[in-house]
């Protein structure tokens, strides 16, 4: 009997472990779309006042930054400044290579934003900066609807699984 209800009590963990680490995931996503909103402001402020040169741009960003986001910004400074790769997009994508943590969406908006860093005048590359901000924006917005009702639902169900589990092999 009390093995039973060991492995009971470990199913009811298991799955409400995982819908716990759902509602993380979640989070760990809306943190990093908020933080890459940041850097494309900052770094549309430095092109716009500044003209300030890739490599340096993106070690700035860095800086400004915390997290994989972050992380991922000072790898492609160094790329960029090692000239790893002849574009600015094959580095990023080397950058996001290199940072697994990094949630998907926020990955997506960054090897596009890298496919036109380095590649056109002023205006183009603000423009792919404003292009990159509005992808995020209207993913962190879908993200945010019924937040708290998502979160708690992941939470639920995870729990519910689990207890319906349990009770099936008891």
């Amino acid at each position: 009997m009390n093995g039973k209800l060991l492995g009971a009590m470990l199913i009811v963990l298991a799955c409400g472990g995982f819908g716990f680490s759902l509602a993380a995931a979640h989070r760990r996503e809306e943190s990093a779309l908020a933080q890459l909103i940041r850097g494309l402001d900052f770094m549309a402020c430095e092109l716009q006042y500044r003209l300030t040169p890739l490599p340096e741009l993106c070690r700035q960003t860095s800086e400004e930054l915390t997290g994989p986001v972050g992380q991922v910004f000072a790898a492609l400074a160094e790329r960029l400044q090692s000239q790893s790769q002849p574009e600015a997009g094959k580095c990023m994508a080397e950058a996001l290579a290199a940072q697994p943590e990094l949630p998907n969406q926020a990955k997506r908006i960054m090897g596009e934003l890298g496919q036109t860093l380095g590649r056109f005048d002023l205006p183009g590359q603000l423009q792919g900066l404003d292009g990159a901000r509005q992808s995020c924006r209207a993913c962190l917005e879908a993200l945010s609807r019924n937040r708290e009702g998502r979160l708690r639902s992941y939470q639920t169900l995870g729990l519910c699984a689990g207890a319906a589990l349990a009770i099936l092999f008891l």
